[in-house]
C-alpha cells in the first residue's frame, strides 16, 4: 500500500502533540463507505455556512483564528483512500475525496465534535471508495457464497483498520503502546450503488424489495464486530438523504425508491439484538432546499448553453451573451453568489457542500456520544 509524502510530512509535524492529550486509552473510532463518506464538499464552501445564522456557530469550529481549516490537537486521521493511498496526520480538511483541491467528508466535524465530547486522544481510521456496493464491494463473511464471495472492499477496509492497530505510531508519533485502545464506534456511510441495482433489487419500490439490503448490512454490523472483538461496538448507520426528506404526498418518480431504501438502510436499528448499540442518523434532516433549488434550477443553464452550442450560425462572444442574458432572467446576483459559494458537486454528493456535509458528520459524533 503506497503512501503519500503529504501524510509522512504530516506525521512528522505531530511528534509531542499526543503526550499533550489527556489520559489514554486512546478512542479509535472507524469511518466506511463509498463516495459520501469520502466526500466532495470543496472546501471554498465553507464560507456558506457563515451565511445561514443556524450554521454560522459551526463554522467557527471549523476555522482556527487565522480563518484557516482548524487543526484538531486531540483527533488524529489514517485514511485509506478512493486510489488505495494512505494519508494520515492529524484531522484537518483535506481527508476528503482526493483530487482537484482540499475536501471534507464527515470525518472532518465528526472529529471536531468528538474532541469537544470526548476526553484523551481520538484515533479515526477511514476508508471509503466511490462507486461501490454493499452487494458485491462489501459483502460480508456472513453472506458470502461460492458465486457470492466476501468484497474485495471488506476486505481492504479491515486490513488497514488492522494494520493501523498493530502500529498506531504510524499516526500518532507519540503514542505508547501500553496505553491500549478502545475501539469506541464505527460509522457507515453508503448507499447509492446498491439503490441504483436493478439486477440485485429487482423489486424496488415495491413493499420489501430492499430487504437484501437490510439482511447484508445486519451481517455487516455482526461481522465487523467480529473482526475487531468489539461485540458491543456502538454502530451508526447514515441513512442516505440526498434530496431531503421525501414528499410522499406529491410522490415523484423516484420517491418510492428512495423511500423503500431509505426504510431499508434504517431497518438494523430496530432489531432487537441491536437494540442500544446501533442507530441510524437520518442525513435527509441536514439536506439544503435553498441550495438544491438552486441547483435543480441551473440546469436549466446547463440546457440553454448546450443548445446555443449546437447553434452554428452564432460566434462565440454571441453564444455568451444569450447565455448570460438567459441566466440573469433565472438568478438574482445574491442567488448566483450562493450558489457558486455553497455547490461543488452533484447532487448525489450532497452538492458538495460543507454547510450539508459538516451537519451530517456533527451529527454521526453526537449519535455516538449521547
Amino acid at each position: 500500500m503506497k503512501r503519500s509524502l503529504s501524510a509522512i510530512l504530516i506525521s512528522a509535524s505531530v511528534v509531542g502533540l499526543y503526550s499533550q492529550a489527556v489520559a489514554a486509552p486512546l478512542k479509535v473510532y472507524i469511518l466506511a463507505g463509498q463516495s459520501n463518506m469520502e466526500g466532495h464538499a470543496d472546501t471554498r464552501t465553507f464560507d456558506s455556512l457563515g451565511m445561514d445564522p443556524k450554521t454560522a456557530p459551526l463554522l467557527k469550529e471549523m476555522r482556527g483564528p487565522d480563518g484557516t481549516p482548524k487543526v484538531c490537537e486531540r483527533v488524529w486521521i489514517s485514511y485509506l483512500t478512493g486510489d488505495n493511498t494512505v494519508k494520515q496526520g492529524p484531522l484537518t480538511a483535506g481527508f476528503g475525496a482526493q483530487g482537484r483541491g482540499p475536501k471534507i467528508g464527515p470525518e472532518f466535524t465528526f472529529g471536531i465534535t468528538l474532541e469537544k465530547q470526548v476526553k484523551g486522544p481520538i484515533l479515526l481510521i477511514k476508508t471509503a471508495w466511490g462507486g461501490k456496493s454493499l452487494h458485491t464491494d462489501f459483502r460480508p463473511p456472513s453472506a458470502a457464497t461460492e458465486e457470492k464471495p466476501v468484497g474485495e472492499y471488506y476486505t481492504l477496509m479491515v486490513n488497514h483498520v488492522k494494520t493501523v492497530l498493530r502500529d498506531i505510531r504510524q499516526v500518532i508519533p507519540d503514542y505508547n503502546p501500553e496505553d491500549g485502545y478502545d475501539i469506541a464506534g464505527f460509522v457507515w456511510f453508503q448507499g447509492w450503488n446498491d439503490m441504483v441495482a436493478r439486477d440485485v433489487y429487482p423489486n424496488r419500490g415495491k413493499p420489501g424489495g430492499y430487504a437484501l439490503y437490510t439482511d447484508l448490512l445486519a451481517d455487516f454490523i455482526r461481522d465487523v464486530r467480529k473482526e475487531f472483538a468489539a461485540p458491543k461496538m456502538p454502530f451508526v448507520i447514515g441513512v442516505m438523504g440526498v434530496g431531503g426528506p421525501l414528499d410522499l404526498e406529491n410522490p415523484g418518480r423516484y420517491t418510492a425508491i428512495h423511500d423503500g431504501f431509505r426504510k431499508a438502510m434504517a431497518a438494523p436499528a430496530n432489531m432487537p439484538e441491536f437494540k442500544g448499540n446501533v442507530v441510524a442518523v437520518l442525513t435527509e434532516k441536514y439536506w439544503d432546499p435553498v441550495l438544491g433549488e438552486l441547483d435543480e434550477r441551473w440546469g436549466k443553464v446547463k440546457g440553454k448553453n448546450r443548445e446555443l452550442s449546437n447553434d452554428k450560425t452564432l460566434t462565440k462572444e454571441q453564444r455568451q451573451k444569450a447565455l448570460d442574458e438567459f441566466t440573469a432572467s433565472l438568478f438574482t446576483p445574491e442567488e448566483l453568489k450562493l450558489r457558486d459559494v455553497g455547490i461543488s458537486n452533484a447532487a448525489f454528493h450532497y452538492l458538495g457542500s460543507a454547510k450539508i456535509m459538516a451537519q451530517i458528520g456533527r451529527a454521526f459524533a453526537e449519535a455516538l456520544t449521547d
